[in-house]
């Protein structure tokens, strides 16, 4: 959202780490209100995609099929967007994860086919309240269905930016901080087999959003706090943290 209330599409000018909107204006960070990169129709989320992430709640990560959830659009927000902790909550905390974005209509869509439906790649932070998680098989709608809950951006990179997605270094901060680290060379499922999956029964289309899951280290936040994720060649998603 740009000065005057316009909404535009920018690219990011490398060289001087400016903003070019499609109005041949340049824009520097500071002076735009972030909007996420991509308007899906449907958000899916990976439940344990990684191992060590498993371990820590003490569970079992899935060997087989993928175990998915359905994150709703009303979470969504930019880049430097507010992170409302519900009134009432005890254990808030963000969950990295690399988002792939569709390209186009995809439905039954074999794995070694998979590059010719992505249409980049963008941050996202799975926020979640662990007090509404109950049990492995009570899907966790409420946990992670509050407005403002999955903050995504700050760009949409396209795949040709990428040397190789399932090689990507996740780092999360909060208030400057290392809480979270890991890879995406260590998911369990990988996005082709992903992607696969979800298109057997389900058409996916151009914008919505796979959510890839999150590696060890979440902690938890809390009112007053600024959560940074960087994924290589991303960029960083930063969003603070306000009381509702």
């Amino acid at each position: 959202m740009l000065p005057g209330g316009r909404c535009l599409e920018a690219t990011l000018e490398a060289n001087n780490n400016k903003l070019l909107c499609s109005d041949g204006m340049e824009y520097s960070f500071d002076q735009v209100t972030w909007l996420p990169p991509v308007r899906p129709t449907k958000m899916v989320g990976l439940v344990l995609n990684y191992a060590d992430h498993a371990n820590e709640l003490g569970l079992t990560a899935p060997s087989e099929d993928p175990v998915l959830l359905l994150k709703p659009l009303n979470t969504l927000i930019g880049n430097n967007g507010s992170i409302v902790y519900p009134r009432g909550a005890k254990f808030v905390h963000y969950e990295a994860e690399l988002a792939v974005v569709i390209g186009r209509q995809a439905r039954r869509v074999r794995a070694e086919k998979v590059k010719d439906y992505i249409k980049g790649y963008t941050i996202a932070n799975d926020v979640t309240v662990r007090d509404y998680i109950t049990n492995t098989f009570r899907p966790p709608v409420r946990a992670k269905g509050f407005d403002t809950f999955c903050p995504v951006g700050p760009f949409l990179v396209t795949p040709d930016e990428i040397p190789d997605a399932s090689n990507l270094k996740l780092q999360t901060y909060v208030n400057g901080e290392l809480k979270q680290q890991g890879s995406t060379k260590d998911f369990i499922h990988p996005i082709p087999k992903l992607i696969e999956f979800i298109t057997s029964f389900m058409t996916l289309e151009d914008g919505d959003l796979i959510l890839t899951g999150t590696p060890k280290g979440i902690s938890p936040i809390v009112p007053g706090d600024t959560v940074e994720i960087e994924i290589d060649h991303l960029g960083t998603l930063s969003n603070t943290v306000v009381p509702e």
